[in-house]
């Protein structure tokens, strides 16, 4: 119905700690009628994916400027669209990596080399969060552990080999696989092949690809 699966745990949540929440879903026909409702609310949590409003027929800067003139009102919006437009990208985690919000193991990856050395050596390291450098609805975003949970106590104290097994829960389903070192690697550059094993994902892979 175009809502966002796990807007109902963010919704039931508020709810559970006194608030009012009601969700509203955004239909590009019906813009003006939308956003004089939002007028009623303190503040407003937008759940749209990007690319979301103009795949379906709509105006993303349309939506944008009204947002922002809610924004105006005095009515809070989180992302404001200026958010997303400057920090929306996943590479904004790493721009902040240095700071006391950030995690110096914090990288984005944009040559197979990279993503090698750099996978491996943030892997052996703490559990990871591996996301592809667009969308955010879970698909190609895997949460990642060493099956073995021997992880180093100092980052950069070591790097997985190729045949350390991983154990691998993907965002968008929550299925669970179990791969090694090197056919995630593999899976991540090239997609399903013989070197990548079976995956039961319903990704293709090839993230640097933008696949």
């Amino acid at each position: 119905n175009g809502h966002r699966y796990d807007s109902i745990p963010f919704a039931n949540g508020m709810i559970r700690s006194g608030m009012s929440c009601q969700l509203i879903h955004y239909v590009h026909e019906e813009h003006d009628t939308f956003f004089d409702v939002c007028k009623n609310f303190n503040f407003i949590i937008v759940r749209c994916n990007p690319g979301q409003i103009k795949n379906d027929g709509g105006s993303q800067e349309k939506f944008d400027n009204a947002m922002r003139g809610i924004r105006k009102l005095g009515i809070q919006v989180w992302p404001s669209p200026d958010v997303m437009e400057f920090m929306g990208a996943k590479d904004a985690l790493c721009k902040v990596a240095h700071l006391n919000i950030g995690l110096p193991d914090t990288l984005a990856y944009y040559s197979t080399e990279d993503f090698a050395a750099g996978f491996k050596k943030t892997m052996a390291f703490q559990p990871r969060v591996l996301k592809q450098n667009r969308g955010s609805s879970g698909e190609g975003i895997w949460i990642i552990k060493l099956k073995a949970g021997n992880y180093c106590s100092e980052f950069g104290q070591r790097s997985c080999t190729d045949d350390e097994v991983l154990s691998l829960m993907e965002a968008n389903d929550n299925h669970a696989e179990e791969h090694t070192v090197a056919e995630l690697v593999e899976f991540c550059v090239n997609g399903r092949n013989a070197k990548s094993g079976t995956w039961t994902s319903k990704g293709v892979g090839k993230y640097l690809e933008g696949g």
